[in-house]
């Protein structure tokens, strides 16, 4: 997870495939039942509907605002596809994995915030009949943007798809693109550190040196300054 945040996966949300509508409100239109979209958008801010949710294998409702009980989970999680190969990626090739439709789905918050970025080793949905769909999925994403899986993940995957062996990956009815063509800065380049007169390097902030996989920076190493050691001790960013 070295150097990893959301923003290197670029803004959230884009509107990916220029169709005039944010990624989040095309999973919403796409997952919600009967959505009502507000006037003036050209259809596509949803404001309210009713979520068959597949983690919980029931019905939640939405209402756009502050209140809102869901939330566009990564079902690929997006700091696991950071440490199985998507640290080394272009940042246009993350941002189309961020938004690719095949790799997101509607749900209630609560089961994306228990989630986090955890992969089938360390969370599965409550809804075991969605267990086999769910990993298929993980292994669909996965095998489009040429990512891998840790010994563990795939001894989970293993485990779960071992009940259903006729469970088939799921289809990729958009095709979205694995590179978007946006014009995105990348927060790892530009936190790339910058060498300054006389060859020392210079970091802005530690999490410039994490980016740079420099992190901790001790006292004597290039690019060690006491404003990266707030208590001293020689050990920078720790």
């Amino acid at each position: 997870m070295t150097g990893y945040s959301r923003e290197e996966f670029g803004q959230a949300w884009l509107d990916a495939d220029r169709n005039g509508c944010d990624t989040r409100n095309d999973i919403l239109r796409r997952d919600v039942t009967d959505p009502v979209v507000e006037p003036g958008t050209s259809g596509c801010v949803v404001l309210r509907g009713v979520l068959h949710d597949p983690y919980l294998g029931r019905t939640v409702a939405f209402a756009r605002g502050s209140g809102d009980q869901v939330d566009i989970d990564h079902v690929v999680a997006l700091g696991n596809a950071w440490a199985t190969g998507a640290a080394r990626f272009d940042i246009h090739v993350r941002a189309a994995l961020a938004n690719d439709p095949l790799n997101l789905l509607a749900v209630d918050l609560h089961s994306n915030r228990a989630k986090g970025d955890g992969d089938a080793a360390t969370w599965l949905p409550s809804y075991k009949p969605f267990r086999c769909a769910y990993v298929a999925r993980q292994v669909a994403v996965k095998h489009k943007y040429g990512l891998w899986v840790t010994p563990p993940e795939r001894a989970a995957m293993v485990r779960v798809l071992d009940r259903c062996p006729g469970e088939r990956l799921p289809a990729d009815p958009t095709h979205a693109p694995t590179s978007v063509d946006q014009h995105i800065t990348d927060p790892t380049a530009a936190a790339t550190p910058r060498p300054l007169a006389g060859g020392t390097t210079y970091y802005a902030n530690c999490d410039a040196v994490r980016a740079a996989g420099a992190a901790p920076i001790l006292a004597g190493q290039p690019g060690y300054s006491r404003r990266l050691d707030r208590d001293g001790d020689g050990v920078g960013c720790e």
